[in-house]
């Protein structure tokens, strides 16, 4: 039939050939029969693909034959469709006859078409059909409709196929499933659902097919009421064996955070194929639960199940996700013996994983295996690279995949934006902006937060808000990006002020805002904000939240609030590490250093490891209580964890062991840290950073002139804050004022002090006033201390050091009727002088001693002792100091009162209290007087021991700061 069919079309085409243009012969030529298999399949084709052209030669020379009657009786396409199953050419065919003739096709070809269509999406091709099938009046048959539904469906044409089913009389399952399944594929699950509400209650029971769908769409939603509802009706109608239901059941659980209940359920699977398995496996990696996951694979392997390349795939994600490389490495072997190695899937997720965990060189081997790289594989090379710090090689990277003629996408910029930023590499940085703007990446957000990213580590936050500003939507992450950058770049105004404008216009914040601008609020001291923020993570629910918690700590911490930072670490259900560190720091800040200790306690009772800046705090509480023991074991620890290198570490340890007495240990210490603070080599270290061309700002001067402070380089001093404004460009604040004038005092330069203090072009804060002070006071200018207290009685009325400072000065000079004026002064206005404490430990009790204190248990010994040792003195020729005694009493008086110093009745229970020649250490909360230091050298002297003394004293050279403590050491050693 089909030879006769051909023969004929022939026949007139080589009458007609003159007039026979190129498309006609290539229809004609698809299949010169060479066999009669091939008879259907080409020639058919290729007469159909002629047809329009032939038709016209029909109307032309025969115009009886136009009706194509021969076409009638001998074909239909049906018989086309089944001999030309497999040609491409096929869909093109069957369009030309329907659009160019009036041929026949029963509703089972165009069902057949339909389906055709649906598998391609051919929407166009679709489209004509539905047109074809209304014009023949075949619009009715509900098997068409319901390929329609599909089709439309698929497609995103819901309205459409919406339509089509509420026309339909009475739709029937496959009319339902196919816009329920339709829906659900499209990422649609709230219309699915409602779908099949709908579907439901017109009394049409679903099957295996629908089932997967609205389960999966009941996963888009995280619809868990809706879920358990519909896995009711799967067992009532009996399907919860079927393994398509019940996988997808497995999923629909895991991503509404039922990971118990999936796993029950995947056990419950009678017949678990690899298909049930990749669905935990991707449930568990999705929720974070990678160690499970890998876990889970281990078991897939041992029941027998053998993992495809999506199971692979889960499980390398899952691998990178627990940071477990060991795993990684074995699970590659079981790829290679797979032979998914060739596989480009399996290969890329395989990179991703070794780049992730930092493996560069085996991710760099294994994508040089990968025969035709694809953007995901350069992608996952690129971010491993500039995630573990290979930023040049990154670079190089985007070089050769450029040269290679593959084109960067936006998440390919977006990691060579964080390698400019690692790299200092601006220029790139800039060059890869003006190049986002000419593709046109310029507004897409993940792009857009990369550029503020970038700028904002690179310093240039001008730059990055006004990426910021420009972006067309601001989302959380741009917010949290833009925010992090101020903190960053100790910006924290400006963070905390963006922070509450983002609050203004309605935007919800997460765990990160909250971690970020509890930082700057941290830093600035706030307070008051930080009891805001606490309360915005209490009605948000992010409390909770283990980074959230631990920066709400330190923030209290930091804002001298221990009480309510303990209140939140003891609501903290799983502390970890870096909850102790903040709320030991919180201790050591406060002061609170038995509780720091005792806390310490707790978290090595807990396994946690201490790192290098919670062992910092807790050197700095062991100074606070001269705690020698304590701190040597947590030196131990140190060095057994290898932080003796650190120079957070090496600096408490020094500071541990002089506050302690321990010279020796102190000395060993510093020359064990890698950066020595020392006076001329910081200057030093100034002038290299000149040479490289890094320009100096007002925070580098003052340490530059806190250098030359403590080396007594008087003229290198006044060079730096002379070139300050001529050469940098930088305004002296009153930090660099005070530094200048604390330098003259020390020098006994007063003049130039007075000088300086007179030219300066804006009011002297407290901090200037404050080393005008302290100058006055060590020179003994009664006029010039006088002024300088009474500018920081208005500055600082609440300060006790001043009123100590200048009520010390009148006494030096014996001017008791002042004194008593500024007692009374102080007393009006309820200033109260902090008393002297002073405490030794023995046997791990600490024991307090305040003057004249007869609170001891072994008040009566210790007085016995005193009076011993007073006696033992004054016959080996001991004189009392009793000038630096302020009360207006005779001398005999005086020198009861000195005799019973703080530090004096610690240091004779301390003799009382340890065998002969053990070292006594006493801390005190105040400055040693130079009687007590004497009379500490007869005691050493006389009873041939070592005693070592510490003492704390307020900052003379800035009164501003009058809560921070200067150590000073006092020690002396006779044989």
């Amino acid at each position: 039939m089909y030879a006769h069919i051909s023969h004929y079309l022939m026949k007139i085409a080589f009458e007609t050939s003159k007039d026979a243009d190129d498309g006609f012969w290539t229809g004609l030529s698809v299949g010169e029969p060479s066999s009669c298999k091939e008879v259907g399949l080409k020639w058919i084709t290729g007469v159909m693909l002629a047809f329009p052209w032939l038709m016209k030669l029909f109307q032309q020379r025969r115009p009886q034959h136009c009706s194509c009657t021969l076409f009638k009786l001998s074909i239909s396409t049906t018989t086309v469709l089944t001999v030309a199953e497999c040609s491409g050419e096929k869909t093109k065919a069957i369009l030309s006859l329907v659009n160019n003739c009036n041929f026949y096709a029963t509703p089972n070809a165009y069902s057949k078409l339909l389906a055709e269509f649906s598998i391609s999406k051919s929407l166009h091709s679709g489209l004509q059909i539905h047109a074809r099938i209304v014009k023949v009046g075949v619009s009715g048959n509900l098997s068409l409709c319901n390929h329609l539904i599909n089709l439309y469906s698929k497609c995103r044409l819901f309205s459409l196929a919406r339509q089509l089913l509420d026309e339909i009389p009475h739709p029937d399952l496959v009319s339902w499933s196919s816009l329920v399944s339709g829906y659900a594929q499209n990422g649609f699950g709230e219309e699915a659902l409602f779908a099949f509400h709908e579907m439901h209650l017109s009394g049409i029971k679903c099957n295996e097919f629908t089932f997967p769908s609205v389960l999966k769409a009941c996963s888009m939603t995280s619809n868990l009421k809706q879920g358990v509802q519909i896995h009711g009706i799967v067992i009532v109608t009996g399907f919860e064996s079927d393994v398509f239901v019940a996988n997808t059941l497995v999923v629909m659980y895991a991503k509404c955070g039922r990971l118990l209940d999936s796993r029950k359920l995947f056990d419950e699977i009678p017949e678990r194929n690899v298909v049930s398995w990749n669905a935990l496996l991707a449930s568990y990696v999705q929720n974070d639960f990678c160690s499970k996951a890998v876990c889970l694979f281990q078991e897939m392997v041992v029941s027998g199940v053998t993992p495809d390349e999506f199971s692979m795939s889960s499980s390398l994600n899952a691998c990178a996700g627990s940071e477990d490389l060991y795993q990684g490495k074995r699970i590659h072997g079981l790829l290679i013996r797979l032979g998914y190695d060739a596989d480009s899937f399996s290969a890329n997720a395989l990179l991703d994983m070794y780049a992730k965990l930092g493996d560069i060189e085996a991710a760099t081997m294994v994508f040089e295996k990968i025969l035709l790289p694809d953007i995901v594989s350069w992608n996952a090379l690129i971010a491993g690279c500039v995630l573990h710090g290979f930023h040049d090689l990154a670079l190089d990277l985007l070089q050769k995949m450029k040269l290679l003629g593959t084109t960067p996408n936006m998440f390919t910029l977006s990691s060579t934006l964080k390698a400019c930023a690692g790299t200092g590499m601006i220029e790139l940085g800039r060059q890869i902006n003006s190049h986002l703007i000419k593709v046109g990446f310029d507004t897409d957000l993940f792009v857009c937060v990369g550029l503020v990213d970038m700028y904002s580590k690179c310093g240039l936050l001008e730059d990055a808000r006004r990426v910021f500003d420009l972006m067309p939507v601001q989302d959380l992450i741009s917010w949290n990006a833009m925010i992090s950058g101020y903190v960053q770049n100790l910006n924290d105004e400006e963070a905390i002020s963006l922070f509450c404008e983002m609050q203004k216009g309605g935007f919800n914040f997460n765990q990160t805002t909250l971690s970020t601008i509890l930082k700057a609020i941290a830093s600035l001291q706030a307070a008051d904000a930080s009891k805001e923020v606490h309360s915005y993570a209490i009605k948000s629910g992010l409390e909770s939240d283990i980074y959230v918690t631990n920066s709400i700590i330190d923030a209290f911490g930091k804002c001298h609030n221990a009480e309510d930072a303990r209140k939140v670490f003891d609501l903290c259900p799983f502390g970890d590490a870096v909850s102790f560190t903040s709320m030991i720091t919180a201790y050591s800040l406060n002061g609170q250093s038995e509780e720091a200790l005792k806390l310490f306690s707790e978290m090595l009772g807990k396994q946690l490891k201490p790192d290098p800046f919670v062992c910092s705090s807790l050197l700095g509480a062991c100074a606070s209580l001269s705690a020698y023991e304590q701190g040597k074991q947590i030196h131990v620890h140190i060095l057994k964890s290898g932080f003796e290198m650190d120079v957070f570490a090496g600096n408490a340890l020094v500071y541990m062991y002089a506050k302690c007495g321990s010279i020796e240990d102190a000395f060993r210490a510093f020359c064990g840290i890698p950066e020595r603070g020392i006076g001329k080599e910081a200057l030093d270290l100034f002038q290299q950073m000149l040479q490289e061309g890094i320009a100096p700002n007002q925070i580098t001067m003052v340490s530059v002139l806190s250098a030359c402070n403590h080396a007594g380089l008087i003229n290198e001093a006044k060079h730096y804050f002379k070139s300050m404004r001529e050469l940098f460009g930088i305004e002296p604040t009153g930090e660099h004022y005070a530094c200048m004038i604390d330098l003259y005092g020390r020098a006994a330069r007063m003049d130039e002090a007075v000088e300086l203090l007179a030219m300066m072009p804006f009011e002297p804060n407290a901090s200037v006033w404050g080393a005008v002070l302290g100058a006055s006071r060590m020179h003994g200018d009664l006029e010039l201390g006088r002024r300088a207290a009474d500018m920081l009685f208005v500055l600082e009325p609440e300060k006790s050091g001043t009123h100590v400072l200048l009520a010390n000065m009148y006494a030096s000079a014996g001017k008791w009727q002042k004194v008593k004026e500024v007692r009374r002064l102080m007393k009006d206005r309820n200033v109260k002088k902090e008393p002297g404490v002073s405490w030794i430990e023995v046997k791990d009790k600490v024991h307090t001693f305040i003057v004249g204190d007869r609170s001891h248990s072994r008040s009566d010994e210790i007085y016995a002792k005193l009076d011993e040792l007073r006696d033992l003195m004054s016959k080996a020729g001991y004189v009392p100091q009793v000038d630096v005694d302020l009360h207006d009493v005779d001398r005999s008086e005086k020198e009861l009162l000195l005799s019973h110093h703080s530090e004096k009745l610690a240091v004779a229970f301390g003799l009382i209290s340890t065998p002969p020649g053990a070292p006594i250490r006493v801390m005190k909360n105040l400055r040693v007087c130079k009687d007590c230091h004497t009379a500490f050298k007869w005691i050493m002297f006389l009873q041939r021991l070592l005693v070592k003394f510490w003492y704390f004293y307020k900052l003379t050279v800035d009164q501003s700061t009058d809560e921070e403590l200067d150590v000073k050491l006092a020690y002396c050693e006779l044989a």
